[in-house]
């Protein structure tokens, strides 16, 4: 009789812990999910100096109070206070002037996403405003594009417009679709 109480005692014990063992183990989704979620990691830089050149000249000098570099799927770094960008010439002299509140670049590609209050300035003066503008390297001759509403402000005139294409020095430039009057010089006419 001994045998079976132990027996039925080891057996009710043996019972006891499967259910509190089982019980413990139940999980959570939403915290299993946290564990098995892909965390995104992220590096900050502030007060950001980043120098470009190309075969020892330079080529660009970009300031920014604040950069974030984004490790996801698809790692991106993203300016969301404000970006400067100084482009220069052959010889070193400012050629161009940039200025965007914010600017994201994914890693693997040559371009440049700029929004809100993009501006760009030639040694010229003439100075273009929009809201959406990209700066791709790889299209050389048109490193700057859009097909967004833009100004062009010149010394003697105001040219607006949707979508544009310009050198990164800004010296040349094509609205694709002029709005509005656009002043036109006699020598453009053919002569009769």
């Amino acid at each position: 009789m001994k045998k079976e109480i132990l027996s039925h005692s080891a057996f009710i014990c043996f019972i006891a812990t499967l259910l509190i063992f089982f019980a413990s183990c139940e999980n959570n989704p939403v915290e299993v999910h946290k564990v098995f979620e892909k965390s995104v990691g992220r590096d900050e830089g502030q007060q950001v100096i980043i120098h470009y050149s190309i075969g020892a000249k330079k080529k660009a000098l970009l300031n920014a109070p604040i950069m974030y570099r984004v490790m996801d799927s698809v790692t991106y770094i993203e300016f969301p206070k404000s970006i400067h960008v100084d482009f220069f010439d052959k010889d070193g002299k400012t050629e161009s002037i940039l200025n965007a509140h914010y600017a994201k670049y994914n890693d693997g590609q040559s371009k440049i996403f700029l929004k809100d209050s993009v501006t760009v300035i030639n040694i010229l003066g003439d100075t273009l405003y929009c809201n959406e503008l990209y700066w791709d390297r790889a299209r050389t001759g048109e490193e700057f594009y859009t097909d967004k509403p833009v100004r062009i402000r010149r010394k003697t005139e105001v040219i607006d417009g949707v979508g544009m294409t310009a050198r990164q020095d800004f010296k040349e430039w094509m609205i694709v679709r002029p709005v509005g009057l656009l002043k036109v010089p006699k020598s453009s006419f053919p002569e009769e």
